[in-house]
């Protein structure tokens, strides 16, 4: 980045950091000792869609590219804000974590790495009754996680997203500007 640059307040899009992803597997034990929550298979990516620098031109190219030669469990959806989402299925974590990464820096390869929004992997309540369901989201960005804890209605479960919080505080790096922790409502992850 030049000076012009700096005047003209132009800055680079920031890349996306991957890696914290991999912590998923270490913080799955904490939430299910803790709070009873287990990994309900289900993952997703986030991105902005819309035109730019990418080589990818079709959800069948993101498709083919995404699944890394396994197909199966790979879906591609729109939500109602226009963003898309890449979403994978797989009964084990750490291949789902695998999974993930590997889409998200295939995408990132391909041209997409600056409309890279999120990752989402949702937990459920291993046994009834329970507190409810809670979604780890990754902020790509940023590389920190923060849980989202949606009810009925759009309303969202503040004291257990703290509680989450409070018990993987030393096991994920955790997003502290509770700013930062946005409602994502009708994800396309369970």
């Amino acid at each position: 980045m030049g000076l012009r640059d700096v005047l003209f307040g132009r800055t680079r899009p920031v890349p996306p950091q991957l890696d914290n992803l991999f912590a998923l597997p270490t913080a799955a034990l904490t939430l299910e000792t803790e709070l009873d929550l287990v990994p309900s298979g289900e993952g997703g990516l986030c991105f902005k869609a819309g035109s730019g620098e990418s080589e990818i031109t079709s959800d069948a190219e993101i498709r083919e590219l995404v699944s890394l030669g396994d197909p199966t469990g790979v879906d591609l959806t729109t939500d109602s804000f226009g963003f898309r989402w890449v979403t994978v299925r797989d009964a084990d974590l750490s291949s789902l974590v695998t999974r993930l990464h590997g889409a998200n820096t295939t995408l990132v390869e391909h041209g997409l790495g600056s409309r890279m929004l999120c990752a989402v992997v949702g937990f459920v309540p291993k046994t009834p009754p329970a507190d409810g369901a809670v979604r780890l989201v990754y902020l790509l960005k940023q590389g920190t996680f923060y849980p989202f804890a949606p009810r009925d209605g759009q309303q969202r479960d503040n004291e257990l997203e703290l509680r989450v919080r409070s018990f993987l505080d030393g096991d994920l790096p955790l997003e502290k500007d509770l700013s930062r922790w946005m409602a994502l409502w009708n994800l396309p992850v369970g």
